[in-house]
């Protein structure tokens, strides 16, 4: 792995505004950052790929161990919630169908890639780790390759799940208007992303779609219906299952028939209570960090189990804490993680967002920090192989 400095392509603006992506710079700073790139062998990639799909592998025995061992409250999950995340992980295709999801990931080309955590539920960057930075390969270094299936894969999760509901409409929804603690850029990459996987499920054959905000669906007594009153069949949400249980009855989604993408069970992978049970399952795993539900020494990271964008991190080096994030998470309480080997490259400290599409390792994209703590500033890398 090697981090290199290029030229970015003249006018890059205007080219990465026709292919949609209309929030390239923040404050007058880049957060797509093309003025440099980082090459991989070949070798690294496949690696990356296996350690990916193993890590889904983990995951799904991890889902599986808590509820068999009802563990439920160790993810701050509500009572009756769980029989609602028991019976859709049962239900499910042989326990483990979902769209997609991104594994973080720290790794130094050296050491093995160890697993940050798993944005599960409501992964966000999934449209410039797709189509932007295949574009800027194609005009950068048209004779590489990129660890970059994403779109095709996506693709092909919408044949797969057309086949399967047969919905007459397929709702897609996030937030298209700001509130609460909500901010522009967070609305416009919820708004992009969802945008950019409706366009995927769009090029199925038949397929029928329908972009709403979030808040327009609603429970009418019999069904949850979109603004129109129109049946809600199938709907994919760029929304946090933690926020939707806390706004909807219970008794309503237990009686939906509403396909989820997400799935409620995916509260399981989307909580970072999933960290310390991995270590549990699999202790010593060169792809995992020690994790626990309290320090275990005095040098740690200190994570909300659910948090967006870095917020509310602490990272303890003998017991004094060195670097830290405000926000407003941390009522479900925190796991505590070994502090993770991030390369600090000509002080940018580089992380790995590994996806997974219908089951399937799919693709890679990197964020840059100029601390070890990813946050909602950090810049968008690319990066080939050769």
């Amino acid at each position: 792995m090697q981090r290199i400095a290029i030229t970015p392509r003249q006018r890059w603006q205007e080219l990465v505004e026709k292919q949609g992506f209309l929030f390239h710079t923040l404050d007058d700073v880049p957060y797509w950052d093309e003025s440099v790139c980082y090459k991989f062998s070949e070798k690294e990639i496949l690696m990356l790929e296996s350690t990916t799909q193993q890590l889904h592998t983990m995951c799904i025995e991890a889902a599986q161990y808590v509820i068999d061992n009802n563990l439920f409250s160790l993810f701050g999950i509500p009572e009756n919630i769980i029989p609602l995340v028991r019976h859709a992980w049962d239900n499910s295709d042989t326990g483990f169908w979902s769209l997609y999801g991104r594994f973080d990931l720290a790794y130094d080309g050296i050491n093995p890639p160890k697993m940050l955590e798993f944005n599960a539920d409501t992964p966000t960057s999934l449209f410039e780790a797709s189509i932007v930075q295949w574009f800027w390969l194609k005009d950068f270094k048209p004779s590489a390759d990129q660890f970059n299936s994403i779109d095709e894969r996506l693709r092909d999760a919408w044949k797969f799940i057309n086949d399967k509901y047969r919905s007459s409409v397929y709702h897609f929804a996030c937030l298209k208007e700001a509130r609460g603690n909500i901010s522009q850029l967070q609305l416009r990459e919820d708004i992009t992303n969802t945008a950019y996987i409706l366009d995927t499920a769009s090029s199925v054959k038949g397929l029928q779609y329908y972009f709403t905000d979030i808040s327009n669906i609603t429970w009418n007594g019999a069904a949850f219906v979109d603004e129109h009153q129109k049946p809600v069949e199938t709907l994919f949400k760029l929304y946090p299952w933690e926020w939707m249980v806390n706004e909807v009855d219970t008794a309503s989604l237990g009686k939906s028939t509403v396909h989820w993408i997400e799935p409620i069970w995916k509260m399981l992978w989307s909580n970072k209570a999933l960290l310390p049970i991995l270590w549990k399952l699999y202790p010593n795993h060169p792809n995992l960090l020690p994790a626990y539900f309290e320090p275990h020494s005095t040098s740690y990271v200190k994570k909300p189990k659910l948090s967006r964008e870095g917020a509310n991190i602490e990272i303890v080096q003998n017991g004094k804490v060195i670097l830290s994030t405000d926000g407003d998470y941390g009522e479900a309480g925190f796991i505590y993680q070994d502090i993770a080997s991030i390369p600090n490259m000509d002080g940018n400290y580089p992380v790995i967002g590994s996806w997974i599409i219908g089951g399937d390792a799919a693709g890679m994209g990197i964020r840059e920090s100029n601390s070890m703590i990813t946050d909602n500033v950090s810049r968008f890398v690319p990066h080939y192989f050769e």
